[in-house]
């Protein structure tokens, strides 16, 4: 009977400890002196080789005035930590949005966009930057703190062009084209001549995204040009479809059926805007003899498109780090519970419509991107409200560093969050089975 006992025991802590979030405290990088009015946004960290955290976030008053100036405010920030992310330093502040931090060659590089893509340079690790230089003079550009790919000896990223002259109302991310971007990682990327732009791809003008399927989607009703409300007259609206918040992989697994021998195709995994939950779109970048870049879409062994790939919270922004390690790419995506329910009966605290919950926020592993392992449940809010969202990662010896966009009882919604929140899971290779 005692051996009974012992063996419940063990068996109920067990359990407790694989439902218990992995990072659930938190360091509060940013909390809001205002959370009804001024909001954290675009979370970015970066690990230097000295130890040396860097994050990045925005302040917003998403566009509307605020006291004692009465303007609309917006603040870019960097900040430091010497000490695992226990305390933080101010360093400075700075004139990009949708910006992420990134270490390359000698120097420490902060990329984002004010309209064009814009980037500054630090060479003392983060105490003094550049001014801001523009890699160029066309268009609208968007994007999130997604990842950075280092390969080959160079720097990959995306950046997306907005392309707003197809007639695509409301939230335009069918507007988008993600643009990979290719630079030398010893060079000056302050520089435009030191960057190659791959062709865009603009989701509105595939007629892939219109094919009959038996995905479900779309799968509430959407319009491919304006907000369908899916509670009238004007609730829980639904922009048309489409795809953002670009991440880039390389599979250099020659088991893997779109593995390229030559190494000069990279795969780009984005947020699909569909209305379903776990699916991500993707697309993928191949280098030409010439050093150009053409964009296109995965064709299967098949040679049928492949417009979306299985992914957990591919509904949401994700977050893809490759460990070397353990030879596993890394996912950080909010986890859905709830997209079945009907929009009209969805809880005023809920965001917007089914597909958009923000309240969890876990972590998975993959050999290949496609299959994906549950590792744990990183952190959570007690509301739909409080969230924990738009996270980013880095490596940081054996653990994870986790930055989020996150909200607690005081939060203005699940969008709008009054926190910026630190997070660390240790050991999180030993989260592998």
């Amino acid at each position: 009977m005692r051996f009974l006992f012992l063996a419940l025991v063990l068996f109920e802590t067990v359990l407790s400890a694989q439902v218990r979030p992995l990072a659930q405290e938190h360091v509060a990088i940013w909390t809001s002196p205002d959370a009804g009015r001024l909001f954290g946004y675009t979370p970015g960290i970066c690990r230097l080789t000295s130890g040396r955290l860097v994050v990045t976030h925005e302040i917003s008053s998403a566009g509307k005035p605020v006291p004692p100036e009465g303007k609309a405010f917006h603040e870019s920030r960097i900040l430091t930590s010497d000490d695992g992310g226990k305390t933080w330093v101010h360093r400075a502040s700075f004139d990009l949005s949708f910006a992420r931090p990134f270490v390359a060659g000698k120097s420490l590089y902060i990329l984002g966009r004010d309209r064009q893509v814009g980037i500054i340079r630090s060479d003392d690790e983060g105490v003094t930057w550049s001014d801001r230089s523009f890699l160029n003079d066309k268009g609208i550009w968007h994007q999130s703190a997604c990842n950075v790919l280092h390969a080959k000896g160079n720097v990959y990223l995306v950046m997306e062009k907005h392309t707003p002259k197809r007639g695509v109302q409301g939230w335009q991310v069918a507007d988008l084209a993600p643009v990979l971007m290719r630079a030398k990682a010893d060079s000056d990327l302050t520089d435009r001549a030191n960057w190659t732009f791959a062709s865009e791809l603009v989701f509105e003008d595939q007629p892939e995204t219109r094919m009959p399927n038996a995905f479900g989607f779309p799968f509430h009703p959407m319009d491919p040009k304006k907000v369908t409300y899916l509670v009238p007259p004007k609730g829980r609206g639904l922009s048309p479809a489409g795809w953002l918040e670009t991440n880039v992989v390389q599979f250099t697994d020659p088991n893997h059926v779109w593995c390229d021998p030559e190494a000069r195709t990279f795969h780009l995994w984005m947020r699909a805007n569909t209305g379903m939950t776990n699916y991500a779109a993707i697309a993928q970048v191949h280098e030409n003899e010439d050093g150009t870049m053409t964009t296109s879409l995965v064709k299967t062994p098949a040679g049928t498109p492949m417009l979306y790939a299985p992914c957990p919270g591919g509904q949401m922004r994700f977050h893809v780090e490759f460990d070397e390690a353990t030879k596993l790419y890394w996912l950080l995506s909010s986890q859905s519970t709830d997209s079945m329910i009907r929009p009209d009966a969805m809880p005023k605290e809920r965001w917007a419509t089914p597909d958009n919950e923000r309240q969890r926020l876990v972590l998975h592993f993959s050999k290949n991107m496609i299959d994906w392992c549950f590792a744990g449940l990183v952190a959570k809010g007690e509301t739909p409200k409080q969230s924990r969202h738009y996270a980013s990662m880095c490596i940081d010896g054996d653990d994870l560093c986790i930055v989020s966009r996150s909200g607690d009882e005081r939060a203005h919604s699940a969008h709008n969050g009054n926190l910026i929140t630190f997070h660390r899971v240790a050991n999180f290779r030993e989260l592998v089975y």
